[in-house]
């Protein structure tokens, strides 16, 4: 399943008939890293329940896009593609530091913004 078939189906119709697939992504982007944000631990180890659950639905959305990043059809240029595949696979591998206590999950908010801002169309790659 694509990510834009992701989440519209989180979405429902109206975000369909109202919403590209690009500003979709960038609404589901903006809730997770909001909720990643808004539970931010000051200290490694302090993951709580919704900061955890928020970083599982980050994980489901960064495998997503890695798989719609690996899918042949893919329009992207093959060298943002890499890019792309690379935040994705940091992004999994993070998330697991972060839940077993051995990373903070700030930078994976940082990432998402990024990527947010690149949707926007306010990024350096179109």
């Amino acid at each position: 399943m694509s990510v834009a078939a992701h989440a519209r189906t989180h979405y429902g119709h109206h975000a369909r008939a109202l919403k590209t697939p690009r500003d979709i992504e960038y609404d589901v982007l903006a809730q997770i890293t909001g909720r990643i944000q808004s539970q931010l631990p000051h200290d490694l180890g302090q993951v709580n329940g919704r900061l955890t659950l928020a970083l599982n639905d980050n994980r489901r959305l960064w495998a997503a896009f890695a798989a719609d990043l690996a899918h042949p059809s893919n329009a992207f240029p093959q060298p943002l593609r890499a890019q792309l595949f690379y935040l994705a696979e940091f992004t999994l591998k993070h998330t697991a530091q972060v839940l077993t206590g051995l990373a903070k999950a700030d930078i994976l908010a940082e990432i998402n913004t990024s990527v947010m801002r690149g949707l926007k169309g306010q990024g350096g790659e179109p």
